[in-house]
């Protein structure tokens, strides 16, 4: 079953800038092949589910080994068993529907 998520990790305990971890997370979900976005406040991500929340594991590892000692994560998870659909053509779907195509 393929998923897309929306992921947030978030390290605790290393002060204000995170962008370092972030970093570290973004070329775990890279090398796993998985197809991405990031944006402001996390990343997209989309492939089958095992690899997907394999990569969410990895970034947490990643994290941690960067030495955050606590890490809080939020996901939005979204499946679709009656059609394939990815995360480019959710944002086609509305932007054809506001005549932005």
């Amino acid at each position: 079953m393929n998923v897309i998520i929306d992921l947030c990790v978030v390290p605790l305990g290393v002060g204000v800038s995170v962008s370092r971890y972030v970093a570290a997370c973004q070329d775990v979900i890279e090398k796993a092949g998985l197809t991405h976005q990031m944006h402001a406040y996390g990343t997209n991500i989309e492939g089958p589910w095992d690899e997907v929340f394999a990569a969410v594991k990895a970034c947490h590892e990643a994290v941690h080994a960067l030495g955050a000692p606590r890490i809080t994560t939020t996901m939005k998870v979204g499946t679709r068993i009656d059609q394939t659909q990815s995360m480019d053509d959710k944002v086609r779907s509305v932007n054809e529907k506001r005549g932005r195509a």
